[in-house]
């Protein structure tokens, strides 16, 4: 398909020359004599770019333009005029307009011009479909009453520039929730940057966060750009800060409370003009208390308090999860998507999930792995999600010092263990696996061949 130009001039001859050009380059072209005219086409056929002459009788090229950038505002706009100054240019790119040609018309420039215009229609496009499909992929799923009331929660706080302190236990989706809050807010296109809080060692906060020059002190061979200059304009999310040293907090609260900072080693003074977003799955408030966390970062950050719940409060939104789960397993591995019995989805959502959404995840990606068939009955559930399974894992019925076969004695052995480890990691096969100090693709086949899926 083409791409369609709407030609807007009061000049037949100019509308008939670039008609003729441009159709010959391959564009679908329409006409319109007036700005009033033009509106109507606009209207019923939308087209990708209008070539918009400013000086007409009736409604003005400024007129024109300012119309359809508030109803259309994905149309590229070409300004053409044969009296053009600095401040109608400056005007019209202030409304709008991608680009600004002045009368005798250079066709080169104009089909430049239109190509440019044309790829910056596409790019937008394609900026929109991306923010918009990560906004999905971050966007918490669930119906219920309390999911609604937390969304609400977030769209209203989105597009403030206010600080938010997210609160919830480990696995409830708290880096997910400050990623949506960053992709609907007017700093979507600027960086998001996220900092593990209890990873740094207290040497080296100021560096890791502010950045230092070269040679500022031993080790430092090369400048560093820190956390808080990478966000930029955008926003950092300051993750687990309620598991930061009472010496980091000081640092933090001070930088945060005079809005500047300084790379080590250096004289300059930098502004903080990012968006500050922290979490904690840490009761703060207690942690003040016993004084493990400052009371004055604590305030200085709880702008706008958003408490994500745990999952078994909202048992409701188990069934809608799962199917989200499954359907991006199915694509990671284009297989058909699996599904749940009723019984089985209801047996997941009788489960108290202590590992919230992350187990949930977990147990999904492990039941796409292991079962053999698309319909997920309540017998494929293993412990301790079945209840009507024995809790825990059952052990064999056999001590492996009993066995005589070396071979079989260290299945047995091989089984009993992973089946305590995985109960230690709360199913989670990836953390197992780690700690085992095996891959999860290895893991997975152990499961298999000893009959533990």
């Amino acid at each position: 398909m083409f791409p369609s130009i709407l030609i807007v001039d009061d000049e037949p001859s100019i509308l008939q020359s670039l008609s003729g050009i441009l159709s010959d380059e391959g564009f679908e072209i329409m006409t319109a004599a007036n700005g009033y005219e033009a509106l109507k086409i606009i209207d019923a056929e939308s087209p990708d770019l209008v070539l918009l002459d400013i000086w007409m009788p009736g409604i003005d090229g400024i007129e024109t333009l300012k119309e359809i950038n508030q109803n259309n505002p994905l149309i590229q706009v070409i300004i053409i005029t044969g009296h053009g100054t600095i401040e109608t240019a400056v005007k019209a790119t202030k409304l709008g307009a991608f680009d600004f040609i002045e009368k005798p018309l250079s066709i080169d420039k104009i089909i430049v011009t239109i190509n440019n215009a044309l790829n910056f229609r596409r790019l937008e496009e394609e900026n929109k479909y991306l923010r918009k499909k990560t906004i999905e992929k971050n966007s918490i799923n669930g119906n219920s009453p309390i999911t609604l009331a937390l969304k609400k929660q977030i769209a209203v706080a989105a597009p403030t520039d206010a600080w938010i302190l997210i609160t919830g236990e480990n696995g409830t989706g708290k880096e997910m929730i400050a990623r949506t809050i960053h992709h609907l807010s007017p700093r979507t296109d600027q960086p998001f940057i996220d900092v593990n809080c209890a990873a740094i060692p207290d040497e080296l906060i100021e560096s890791e966060l502010f950045g230092h020059e070269k040679n500022s002190f031993s080790g430092a061979s090369t400048k560093k750009i820190g956390k808080f200059e990478l966000a930029g304009k955008g926003t950092i999310f300051l993750d687990e800060i309620g598991d930061m040293s009472l010496k980091n907090q000081s640092k933090i609260l001070r930088v945060l409370q005079e809005s500047r900072f300084q790379r080590v080693g250096s004289d300059r003074t930098l502004n903080v003009k990012a968006r500050v977003i922290a979490a904690s799955n840490k009761n703060l408030e207690k942690e003040i208390e016993s004084g493990n966390f400052r009371e004055d970062l604590y305030y200085r950050l709880n702008v706008i308090p958003i408490e994500v719940p745990p999952l078994r409060d909202r048992s409701e939104d188990v069934p809608i999860l799962i199917e989200k789960f499954f359907e991006d397993t199915s694509k990671h591995t284009a297989q058909k998507k699996k599904q749940l019995t009723p019984e089985a989805s209801t047996l997941l959502s009788n489960y108290s999930w202590p590992g919230n959404v992350r187990e949930l995840k977990n147990l999904v990606e492990r039941l796409d792995i292991m079962v053999n068939k698309n319909i997920i009955d309540e017998s494929d559930i293993p412990a301790p999600y079945n209840s009507t399974a024995s809790k825990g894992w059952k052990p064999p019925e056999v001590e492996p010092y009993l066995i005589d076969n070396l071979k079989e004695a260290k299945k047995v052995f091989e089984k009993k263990f992973i089946q305590a480890k995985l109960l230690q990691n709360k199913n989670d096969i990836a953390t197992t696996a780690e700690k085992m100090g095996i891959k999860p693709s290895h893991l997975y086949k152990k499961l298999k061949n000893l009959d533990l899926d």
